[in-house]
Formats: structure tokens, C-alpha cells, sequence
């Protein structure tokens, strides 16, 4: 990988004028710097790089952000931090998913587990994202509030998002189960849960506390391969995309149904009752009203005043 340099005010030409971005180390090599010399500006340099004088598609992007996230934290043992403020590639505009309310209705009913209908109706109800849904901790639920508090979304970011109050219930009794898979662990002396890699040098014990707990965990411990330590982690995601494909075929959805499709659906269904673009933008946790302003293209609201000529 190649750093910025300073004198050049500009990423290093690449001869073999390729666009992507495996070309894009193409520099003299007496103009290379290790990974290690290199910071979160010269990172967010490099994807405005790809973006602007490479552009790249974004789903390239997005893979060399993944990539290098990878390289830092996995690898070289740095968080780079917050990287949103670099230019981002261009998507093409693109309509989401959304299931109408009836649909979301049969979605859950034809999921047959009940920790994985739970989950996926906390991911309608609250907005989440499927990460934020899995990594749910158990001090970020609070039941007598009616909130969730998302730690450590996109962009490194909190926010409070609402719990539904039907799902309170449901939600008491997954903790109880929780608790009986925390205090096995315990018993055993089973390592505590995963914790940020700052969070867990600040507070080295704090992933054997019951708040740090997952509220999804998933039913045996594994090794973790990031040190090599058996731990209990959240469940999988992959197993909850599976969980909600399957109930999308039993209920005879003819739409192509995800984890985000309930998310997409959570947005639309407030819109469409009047909730304010604003709130929802936060309960989302864009940072742009523009990203939320999307879901206003696919919104069933009456009294637009636009009639189908077909009924005319």
C-alpha cells in the first residue's frame, strides 16, 4: 500500500493505468511507506483516490475499506477510528426492498425459531442493522424505557433507537436465557466476550460482566481467531440471513427478503404514518437526511393527489 506524500499533494501516478485499485501501488518503489507508517489520513486519502481519480465502483470501494480496517486492526494491531470523511464513489440510485406491513406480518410467523422471529422483529422494530442486531450487549436493552441504545454503528457511532412494546416480553424471556448460558460460562471459566480491543485494555474483566453479555448469543462456545481463546460469541449472521430467506420462501414473499429489507421496512412504515424525516433520520443513525430522503420514493401515502389514469 502507498501513503500520500506530502510533496507530491497527491497519490503516486500508476503506469500501468489500470482503474483498479490493485494498480493503485503502482509507485517507484523509493516512494512506498509500510502500512504501519501510515495513518487514518493517508487512508481516507487513498479511498477519495479510488473514488475520484480511479472511480471505482463503490462495491470496489467498499472492499478496500474492508480491507484495510482488516489490515489495521487484525494485522497490525491499530484502530484506525472513524473513517466516514472521504469521498465516496457514486451508486447508482437504486430503489430499496420494502415488505408491506401485512408481509412482514407473515415473514415472522413462518419463522420457525423463536430467538430467530425475535430477532428479526427487533431488526423491523428498531431499525437496526443486522451487525447491530447480532451485537446487541445486554446494558445497551432497556426494557422499562423502551429504548435501544446502538453502540458502535456505522461510522463509529451511538445512537437511541426505540424498542417496541410488544417485544418486551419476548425479550425478558431471551435474557433469561442469556443469563443461564452467561452463568454456565462463568462456572466453567469460560473467557469473557469479545469487547473492543481500547474497551478491553481499559477494562480487562469487563467481558466476564453480565452487562457486557450478548443478548443473541449463540449456543456453543468456539475459539476465537483473533487470539486463539474459546469464548461465546453472538450468534452468526450468516445464520440469521438464512433464518429470514427461508421464512421469506414458507410465506410466499416474491421479493428478494434480508436482514436490511426490515430495516428498509422500519423506515418506509414511519414515513408512511407521519413520523417526521428527521426522527427517522436519527433512529437510523444516517449522518445525512439525504441517505433517509431515499425512502420517500417507495412510500405509499394517500392524499398526494395523484390518480392513475387507469382509474380515471
Amino acid at each position: 500500500m502507498w501513503c500520500r506524500g506530502e510533496a507530491e499533494g497527491r497519490p503516486p501516478h500508476n503506469p500501468a493505468g489500470r482503474k483498479g485499485s490493485q494498480g493503485s501501488a503502482g509507485a517507484s518503489p523509493n516512494r512506498w511507506r509500510h502500512p504501519r507508517d501510515c495513518g487514518r489520513e493517508e487512508v481516507r486519502g487513498f479511498l477519495t483516490h479510488l473514488a475520484v481519480d480511479r472511480q471505482v465502483a463503490a462495491a470496489t470501494q467498499s472492499q478496500a475499506l474492508n480491507a484495510l480496517v482488516f489490515l489495521y486492526r487484525e494485522v497490525l494491531g491499530v484502530e484506525l477510528g472513524d473513517l466516514e470523511e472521504f469521498r465516496r464513489a457514486e451508486r447508482p440510485a437504486r430503489v430499496p426492498v420494502v415488505l408491506s406491513r401485512g408481509e412482514c406480518g407473515r415473514l415472522f410467523a413462518a419463522m420457525e425459531e423463536p430467538k430467530m422471529r425475535l430477532l428479526a422483529q427487533v431488526l423491523y422494530g428498531s431499525g437496526l442493522r443486522l451487525t447491530e442486531g447480532i451485537r446487541l450487549r445486554i446494558k445497551d436493552v432497556d426494557l422499562e424505557r423502551g429504548q435501544i441504545v446502538v453502540r458502535g454503528g456505522k461510522g463509529d457511532k451511538d445512537r437511541v433507537t426505540v424498542l417496541p412494546e410488544r417485544l418486551r416480553e419476548g425479550l425478558r424471556e431471551q435474557l433469561t436465557f442469556s443469563r443461564e448460558l452467561f452463568k454456565q460460562d462463568r462456572a466453567a471459566g469460560v473467557a469473557g466476550v469479545w469487547l473492543p480491543e481500547a474497551l478491553e485494555r481499559k477494562y480487562p474483566k469487563a467481558g466476564e460482566s453480565w452487562g457486557w453479555f450478548w443478548v443473541f448469543p449463540s449456543r456453543e462456545t468456539s475459539v476465537d481467531p483473533r487470539g486463539g481463546i474459546r469464548r461465546r460469541h453472538h450468534v452468526l449472521d450468516a445464520t440469521v440471513q438464512q433464518a429470514v430467506k427461508r421464512a421469506g420462501r414458507a410465506a410466499d414473499i416474491d421479493k428478494v427478503v434480508t436482514p436490511h429489507v426490515l430495516r428498509h421496512s422500519f423506515a418506509t412504515h414511519l414515513l408512511e404514518s407521519g413520523t417526521d424525516i428527521r426522527t427517522v433520520q436519527e433512529l437510523l443513525g444516517h449522518r445525512s437526511v439525504q441517505t433517509t430522503q431515499i425512502y420517500l420514493h417507495v412510500m405509499q401515502k394517500p392524499g398526494l393527489g395523484v390518480k392513475s389514469p387507469l382509474d380515471g
